[in-house]
C-alpha cells in the first residue's frame, strides 16, 4: 500500500497519523517456523539483515504478516547511508556490518494475524490488532507511534526534521489494506535549493516517457557546482 503526496495534514476524526520513517519498506512473513523479509518490489532482504531476521523469528508468532520499515538508528537520528551499505553482495561484509550497524524493524500495519487475512479490515481495527500482537515486543522490533490528534502530528512534523524521519503519514481510519494503491497520504519536510540537472534516469514503468530520478548539482557559496545528489521523481 502506497501514499500520495500532500502539502498539508488533513484534519478530522477520520484519520490516523504516524511518523514517516526514512528506511527500507519491508513486508515480514512469519509462518511455518521461518521468517521471510520482502522489499516493496518483491525482492528478498533476509540475507542483508541476518540479525533482524533472527529477532523477528524469535519474537513473532506463526501466521502473521507485518508491513513496516527497516531502519538504522544512531545517536544523531536515522542513518539512511548506513542502511544502503548493508546491501552488499559479500556475506562476510554483511555479517560485519550487522555487528557494526545493527538494524531495527518498525512495524506500522498488520496484514495478517493468527493466520487471518486482515486486508479487508479497517485501518483502525488493524492498528488494534497490531498493538495487541506487539504488546510485549522488544528492540530491535518496534511499534510505530500513532495519534489521532492533528496538532500532535503537526508537532511531529516540526520536531522530526533533522532526526532522519521523513515527515508524517496519514491513514484513513476506515481504510482497507490495498496493495499497490496510493491509499494513504504523506506530508514530507519541504526544502528548496537552486540546482543544476546533470543527468536523469527513465522511470522503470515510463518506457522513455517518464523521468524516474534526477542527478543534481548543488551550488556551494564559492566553488564550482558539485554533483552526486540523486532525487527520485
Amino acid at each position: 500500500m502506497l501514499a500520495k503526496l500532500a502539502t498539508e495534514l488533513p484534519q478530522g476524526d477520520a484519520f490516523l497519523y504516524e511518523p514517516k520513517w526514512d528506511g527500507f519498506r519491508a513486508i515480514v512473513f512469519r509462518g511455518g517456523g521461518a521468517v521471510y523479509i520482502q522489499s516493496r518490489d518483491l525482492r528478498p532482504l533476509d540475507r542483508y539483515f541476518p540479525e533482524l531476521s533472527a529477532a523477528l523469528l524469535a519474537a513473532l508468532p506463526d501466521g502473521c504478516v507485518l508491513d513496516g520499515e527497516i531502519v538504522i538508528g544512531t545517536p544523531r537520528g536515522l542513518d539512511f547511508d548506513a542502511l544502503q551499505l548493508r546491501l552488499h553482495p559479500a556475506a562476510s561484509r554483511v555479517a560485519k556490518l550487522a555487528q557494526q550497524t545493527p538494524s531495527s524493524f518498525v512495524a506500522f500495519d498488520a496484514i495478517a494475524v493468527d493466520g487471518n487475512d486482515l486486508r479487508d479490515t479497517p485501518q483502525r481495527d488493524r492498528r488494534i490488532a497490531l498493538e495487541r500482537l506487539l504488546a510485549r515486543i522488544k528492540p530491535p522490533i518496534h511499534l510505530t507511534p500513532m495519534t489521532r490528534d492533528q496538532a500532535q502530528a503537526v508537532e511531529w512534523l516540526s520536531q522530526f526534521e533533522g532526526a532522519g524521519l521523513d515527515g508524517v503519514i496519514v491513514k484513513p481510519a476506515d481504510g482497507l489494506y490495498q496493495p499497490g494503491k496510493r491509499a494513504m497520504i504523506k506530508v514530507k519536510h519541504a526544502r528548496t535549493a537552486d540546482c543544476v540537472v546533470a543527468g536523469f534516469r527513465w522511470h522503470k514503468a515510463g518506457k522513455n516517457e517518464l523521468v524516474g530520478s534526477l542527478l543534481l548539482g548543488l551550488y556551494p557559496r564559492r566553488a564550482a557546482p558539485r554533483h552526486g545528489h540523486r532525487r527520485s521523481a
